[in-house]
């Protein structure tokens, strides 16, 4: 049997160190468990729920305070949950009396992780309020007894006490441990039992709350409750021997936390915004404000009542609003609310727990704005009755007049926006007012032309009312009207004929001199005296003149329908009327002019040139008329040949086909291929006819069987025109001129190379030049080339298509060398003119010249440079037959020669002229 009494007072404080020790021993710690702490949320409502009312707060605890959680209703289309964990309710409906259920997720959007907790919502019981009761202090709590027999009888087990909940206050003061009940077991006098708890609280997070003595089973709580942390604990005492053996089945052991009044009202927002449209009726919803309470909704602790401590602005009655005491609801309960006066009121509301008691109850405030919305209340009034504005005559799209309104109701919104409309004064529609969207004012135009001859002044009247109608019940006119004085101003006007284009009819041939018509202009300005005067624009062939002041129009040539300044039978003229007004203005007029036809022209052949064979089969040819008159001035046509030359009717006959066609014959049975020239006699239908005698140029040549024409004679003499040969004597004349031009610019050009003297740019000229090659062989013995490679090699070609100009002298002809004529030389002293002439190619220094064979090369060469100069060779071969040039040194009669006459030589002999002439040194 086991009891639980009332521990002692003497054993609390060891009952404290006891658990103090085995908390220190044991070294655990508080978890954080992230996720719901509470596995079911409950929330009493005291009536149905409204659109958007906040119904409780749902926490979620976040350890690491990095997650990122999103809610989420199992039944979004009733309930949603703001991301702060607040549920808010979306649609109205009343709660039955049944609990409503439905679940909230949370969901880390990062991991994906999902928790889930239960809300219920109930309506407050109407039973009376319940009284917290101390439960009655246990005094034993007997543990059930083992089967056993007795006298051969089974004995039946005592049942197991059911214990009842233990209530205790939470923010106890103490003094603590305090002591709860104490646990007993009928086995404590045969055995030595230790007694111990287990569960959140005790030996589970959070830890130490609870103790309990091992020796006596004495339960105590070691501080303050805070029941809005953990509302209910749930433990479990177990008694064992020293053995640590179970000697009873556990007992569960529940602690309700008992609700103090320990926290204040709080809103869920500091301040509301709410709005009412002007001139709602009382009983108009306005919004709902909700304050939540931490203590047990279900005790006076946590029931609410609202009520209004102020309103700002206190017109036009202090109490405009009134407040649910429990669902926080505002409505209106006075009439007159007006935006026009007050467009905003400011309400401080109060939240009273304990249901407002306002001795004992907590309380918190709040902050209501409530905005009056517009409605169209007000009509635009004209802000005068008359309004003023003037035009010029036939202008348009200008503004006559600006219309001012004023409205009362909210600014650039459709009961502000004012429409304007004529309702009268205007039958033409020659005005329309549009709307100014930023002033609001209506601005009168003008869209048609006025005419001030016609129309002085306009008074219009005109009507503005709003986009909206009014709201029902406003005892206002729905628009206001207004009249606009509109004073049309004179301008000088363009005069303008009449008719214009103005149309004569006139037989052509009219002679100079010939008054045709008068064509004048008005002027539309009746009342501004002005004199107008005329000139002429337009007369593209200056048939006419009009005067200036009276408008006559008179010819002052022959008027010729044929003209091709007339366009079928119709000549126009273009003529200006213009007036003395300021501005002066002018117009223009049109004058045609239908020209009727008279027989003036007569007729002609066509075509003027024919060619036939020279056989009359076949020798027909076909001609016409070509007459500038018209019918009945023109066809049929007569067609005859003349009597003389009297060749004519003999070698030709002519047949009438029909009106407007003839067919001219050979008569004879053969006529000369050439040129004739046949007359032919061509009368019109006019009255009186007129005739004419027209050349008809036949061209008679050979034909063959088919009637072509076969001679080329024919087509050289007398197929081509005066114009054609005219043309082509032209193109002979330029060919030549181009040809004389080109001859005179060539012999220019050979003047030119002439006058050049054949001789190379002394920059260019590389003859006084050493060549150094890269490449020297092996000595003389490996110095066998062909000198021949070295020469000029354009000598290939004949001297007669060899062109003009400057060639190196060292250039070596592929042919053989030409045979120069000798020139006379000039006598020369004996050794060294005989050595120049005859002296054969010597070497020195890796240089080779040929002096004597090179003079006369030079002197027989016509294209080389003066004869006195050296040539210089590229090639340095093998094989010379040369002697040194030591050998000028060497002579024996060196010293007795007189070389002065090397100076005579030019710069090329210079050197020789210093070696041998400048004496013995």
């Amino acid at each position: 049997m086991c009891r639980i009494v009332g521990a002692p007072r003497t054993l609390l404080p060891l009952l404290a160190a006891l658990l103090q020790a085995s908390v220190k021993a044991s070294g655990e710690i508080a978890l954080c468990k992230t996720g719901f702490p509470e596995d079911v949320y409950s929330a009493v409502l005291s009536q149905d729920v409204h659109e958007g009312q906040p119904l409780l707060n749902v926490k979620f605890s976040n350890c690491n305070g990095k997650r990122k959680v999103q809610y989420e209703s199992s039944e979004p289309a009733d309930f949603k949950v703001d991301e702060d964990g607040m549920v808010y309710a979306v649609r109205s409906f009343p709660l039955s009396s049944e609990q409503a259920k439905f679940l909230i997720y949370a969901q880390d959007k990062e991991t994906q992780e999902k928790w889930q907790v239960a809300v219920k919502l109930s309506l407050k019981p109407t039973l009376p309020e319940d009284t917290v009761k101390e439960s009655p202090e246990i005094e034993e709590i007997v543990f059930p007894r083992q089967l056993s027999k007795h006298s051969g009888h089974l004995q039946r087990q005592k049942r197991d006490w059911v214990i009842p909940p233990i209530n205790l206050p939470e923010n106890s003061r103490g003094p603590f441990p305090q002591e709860l009940v104490r646990i007993r077991s009928d086995r404590d006098k045969n055995l030595s039992l230790r007694y111990s708890v287990t569960g959140p609280g005790a030996d589970q997070p959070p830890t130490g709350i609870f103790i309990i003595n091992p020796i006596s089973g004495q339960l105590s709580v070691t501080k303050p409750l805070d029941r809005e942390l953990i509302a209910r604990f749930h433990l479990r005492a177990h008694a064992v021997d020293i053995n640590g053996n179970q000697v009873e089945n556990p007992i569960d052991i529940v602690i309700n936390v008992i609700d103090m009044n320990d926290n204040r009202p709080e809103f869920l927002h500091q301040v509301w915004n709410g709005t009412v449209p002007e001139g709602s009726k009382p009983g108009t919803y306005v919004m709902t404000v909700t304050a939540i309470d931490a203590d047990d909704p279900n005790t006076l602790n946590g029931m609410l009542r609202y009520r209004i401590l102020s309103q700002a602005p206190s017109t036009p009655s202090p109490n405009m609003f009134t407040i649910n005491n429990e669902t926080g609801d505002i409505i209106t309960v006075a009439a007159g609310l007006d935006r026009e006066k007050v467009q905003q009121y400011t309400l401080i509301i109060q939240a009273t727990d304990t249901e407002g008691n306002p001795t004992y109850g907590l309380s918190n405030t709040a902050t209501a704005v409530i905005t009056v919305t517009d409605v169209n209340d007000n009509p635009p009034e004209f802000t005068a009755m008359t309004f003023y504005g003037e035009v010029p005559e036939n202008r348009v799209d200008v503004i006559v007049a600006n219309l001012t309104v004023t409205d009362k109701d909210q600014p650039h919104t459709p009961a502000w926006n004012a429409v304007y409309r004529i309702s009268g004064g205007d039958p033409t529609g020659r005005f329309a007012i549009q709307t100014d969207p930023n002033s609001n004012d209506g601005l009168v135009t003008v869209v048609k032309p006025i005419d001030f001859e016609t129309n002085r002044m306009f008074v219009l009247t005109v009507a503005a009312e709003n986009q909206v109608p009014l709201a029902k019940g406003i005892q206002h006119p729905p628009q206001s009207t207004a009249t606009v004085s509109v004073t049309v101003i004179d301008v000088n006007e363009n005069p303008y004929f009449a008719p214009n284009p103005k149309i004569i009819r006139q037989e052509e041939g009219l002679h100079a001199g010939t008054m045709l018509t008068t064509f004048t202009a008005q002027d539309p300005d009746r009342y501004m005296q002005q004199n107008i005067r005329y000139t002429k624009l337009s007369d593209p062939a200056n048939w006419l003149k009009i005067d200036p002041v009276n408008g006559q129009i008179t010819t002052i040539a022959l008027l010729d329908r044929e003209s091709p300044n007339v366009k079928n039978n119709i000549y126009n003229a273009t003529f200006l009327a213009s007036d003395n007004g300021i501005p002066p203005m002018s117009g223009t007029g049109t004058l045609q002019i239908y020209l009727l036809d008279i027989n003036d022209n007569a007729p002609q052949v066509l075509p003027q040139e024919a060619e036939t064979c020279e056989t009359p089969d076949p020798n027909s040819i076909n001609i016409t008329a070509l007459d500038y008159d018209i019918d009945p001035n023109a066809g049929p046509f007569a067609f005859d040949l003349p009597l003389s030359p009297v060749t004519i009717k003999r070698n030709w006959t002519i047949t009438r086909l029909n009106g407007d066609f003839a067919q001219l014959n050979l008569k004879i049975k053969f006529l000369e291929a050439g040129i004739y020239e046949v007359p032919i006699i061509i009368t019109d239908s006019g009255n009186p006819p007129k005739s004419n005698i027209s050349i008809l140029r036949v061209k008679v040549c050979q034909c063959d069987s088919n009637g072509d024409c076969t001679d080329v004679d024919r087509i050289v003499g007398a197929g081509l025109g005066t114009g054609a040969i005219i043309a082509i004597l032209l193109c002979i004349i330029i060919l030549l001129i181009l040809v004389l031009m080109f001859v005179v610019w060539m012999k220019r050009r050979d003047k030119e190379r002439q006058a050049k003297q054949l001789l190379i740019d002394p920059e260019d000229d590389v003859r006084d030049n050493i060549l150094k090659y890269d490449e020297e062989g092996g000595g003389e013995e490996d110095q066998d080339y062909d000198l021949s490679q070295l020469q000029q090699p354009d000598t290939v070609e004949p001297d007669a298509i060899k062109p003009v100009g400057i060639r190196r002298l060292d250039e070596r002809p592929i042919h053989a060398e030409p045979q120069y004529p000798v020139r006379s030389a000039a006598p020369h002293p004996g050794d060294i003119g005989d050595f120049i002439n005859e002296s054969p190619p010597i070497l020195q220094g890796g240089c080779v010249g040929h002096i004597g064979l090179g003079l006369k090369a030079a002197d027989n060469d016509p294209t080389a440079p003066p004869y006195d100069s050296l040539l210089v060779f590229d090639y340095e071969g093998s094989g010379s037959t040369a002697g040194s040039l030591s050998s000028l040194n060497s002579s024996s009669s060196g010293g007795e020669q007189d070389y002065d006459y090397l100076n005579d030589w030019g710069p090329r002999f210079k050197k020789l002229a210093d070696m041998y002439g400048g004496g013995d040194d």
